[in-house]
């Protein structure tokens, strides 16, 4: 008979466990930790949307759109898209779910997201990431709170080291307009020398050519126009104001005046968490201010501010979380002792002591199951403890024993 082949799985997907998975566990517990801090409503919402939600927020023109969305038709017909961001879900949920009655909103959450790109180190196809918004609110103060609440997250798991938050303003709409027709003229100059992709960037997107990772169009994009020559005097006033928010708060930053967001409902502050641990993908969070986007989902306008950050890319750089050892380990001799070892087990359990069983093996395989698993203390269960209604309890540690009532046995360990 023909032997069944085993699934593989899919490429660009993981099975987390291990360390990989602890480190995983701890940026999303450090994370859900510091949101609390800063009072961001914890929210979820759906892993698939309409394809409309995405084409128009993220873009038709963008690759995320055009090359790297997973799209399918359901059952009824309708092209759903699994989501490859969380900003543009979060925006129809508080457009269709009636969340404008508690704006400002600030909220966080978490969970897979799906992209078709080629898989290599910290990439997946479905990967993860945090993801923390402040939506109605124009000012600048949120931006601030969005920033200090990334560094202190990067400070608490321990991976600001290296780290640097680069900042850039995108003006508002009349200084992004004056900019984006002072960067046309520039690189129409040159368009014979820009790359393939540039010459289509320059009719759809051209600030995109100023984050190129072509060779061709380094040049080119370096002496490119700065925005600063075409910030009205209320967008240099915005950015001033959260340059003088952030140092005022001890963040640390620095300006890079190269630094874009090509959709055009972006304005003022863009900002990236940037290392060179990750090699050339060197970006750790990313986001800025998006006040257009509502309304390109059909809403009214509603200033917002968000970022995300890959999980699997924060758990690389961290140092792997200390594993937490078991309090007791139970040990029964014998069948009744193993009967009255699951209502230890329980009562120990529901008393908020960490506890698991071992019952195979002889009693030297089970204490090297304790020991192995970091626990404190060994129970033994047996006939005669059993009829005195007691348990041996050895402190793995010192290497002593001592004889505990059942009655007395969660005081005595905990």
């Amino acid at each position: 008979m023909a032997r069944i082949q085993t699934p593989q799985r899919i490429r660009g997907t993981q099975d987390i466990f291990g360390e990989e998975q602890r480190r995983f566990a701890h940026v999303l517990e450090t994370f859900e930790r510091v949101r609390k801090l800063y009072c961001f409503q914890r929210v979820d919402i759906p892993v698939f949307e309409a394809t409309e939600v995405f084409a128009r927020s993220i873009g038709e023109t963008t690759d995320v759109v055009s090359k790297e969305m997973y799209t399918f038709p359901d059952r009824g017909g309708d092209s759903l898209t699994l989501r490859p961001e969380f900003t543009a879900g979060l925006c129809r949920a508080y457009l269709t779910e009636g969340w404008q009655q508690h704006a400002p909103l600030k909220l966080a959450t978490s969970g897979p997201v799906f992209r078709y790109e080629r898989p290599q180190k910290g990439r997946f196809r479905q990967f993860h990431q945090i993801d923390a918004e402040v939506i109605g609110a124009a000012e600048p103060a949120a931006d601030v709170e969005l920033l200090a609440l990334a560094d202190q997250l990067l400070k608490e798991l321990g991976i600001d080291d290296g780290v640097t938050l680069q900042l850039n303003t995108l003006g508002d709409s009349e200084t992004r307009e004056a900019w984006r027709q002072a960067l046309v003229a520039h690189f129409e100059a040159h368009r014979s020398e820009l790359s393939e992709d540039s010459q289509t960037r320059l009719e759809k997107n051209p600030l995109r050519i100023l984050d190129s990772k072509d060779p061709r169009d380094r040049p080119i994009a370096d002496a490119a126009p700065d925005i600063d020559a075409h910030l009205t005097s209320e967008a240099g006033a915005y950015f001033e104001a959260v340059t003088k928010g952030l140092d005022a708060a001890g963040v640390a930053w620095t300006r890079n005046s190269r630094l874009v967001r090509g959709l055009d409902y972006y304005r003022h502050t863009a900002f990236e968490f940037v290392t060179d641990r990750l090699g050339a993908q060197g970006t750790v969070l990313g986001g800025g201010r998006y006040d257009g986007l509502m309304e390109s989902l059909g809403g009214p306008h509603t200033p917002a501010v968000g970022w995300a950050a890959g999980v699997e890319r924060l758990a690389m750089l961290i140092e792997e979380p200390a594993v937490r050892g078991v309090d007791a380990v139970i040990i029964p001799l014998g069948e009744a002792a193993e009967s009255t070892a699951q209502g230890v087990l329980a009562d120990l359990r529901r008393s908020g002591i960490t506890a698991d069983m071992a019952f195979k093996g002889n009693m030297k395989k089970r204490l090297a199951k304790a020991d192995a698993l970091g626990a404190r203390f060994a129970v033994i269960l047996g006939d005669d403890e059993i009829a005195k209604s007691v348990a041996a309890v050895k402190n793995l540690g010192a290497g002593t024993q001592v004889e505990v009532a059942l009655a007395a046995l969660v005081g005595a360990l905990k």
